[in-house]
């Protein structure tokens, strides 16, 4: 689920983050599908909308073209900031359970929720 688009390949700064569960290497410009963000801060019953603007604190990795700095586990002080593009489901997981001459037959779906982000700067 992990799709990257880069617009400026110039730039040589790049970061990596942790969300979700999972990592992802940005850098400025880039357009990421990330798992759906629950809204902590937000009041309740409110969600994020398109639009929004994020913050990612949890930053594993910053290089700069020049220097690297990693975190142990994060970088105190590092910052991501993002602006959610689309907010949106996945194509469907059809799981089937199946066995033969016993009239067992399950089929069942799901639709994995994300965010696509645009990567705004690195701090």
């Amino acid at each position: 689920m992990a799709t990257k688009t880069t617009t400026n390949e110039a730039t040589k700064e790049f970061a990596v983050i942790q969300t979700g569960g999972k990592q992802y290497l940005v850098s400025e410009g880039d357009s990421v599908k990330i798992e759906k963000l629950l809204p902590a801060a937000k009041a309740a019953g409110e969600g994020y909308k398109v639009g929004d603007a994020i913050v990612f604190e949890d930053v594993l990795l910053v290089d700069d073209g020049s220097n690297t700095t990693i975190g142990a586990p994060f970088i105190k002080g590092a910052k991501v900031s993002a602006t959610i593009e689309k907010i949106s489901r996945a194509k469907k997981v059809v799981v089937i359970k199946y066995k033969a001459k016993s009239n067992y037959f399950k089929k069942r779906g799901h639709r994995q929720p994300f965010f696509q982000v645009k990567i705004d700067k690195l701090a």
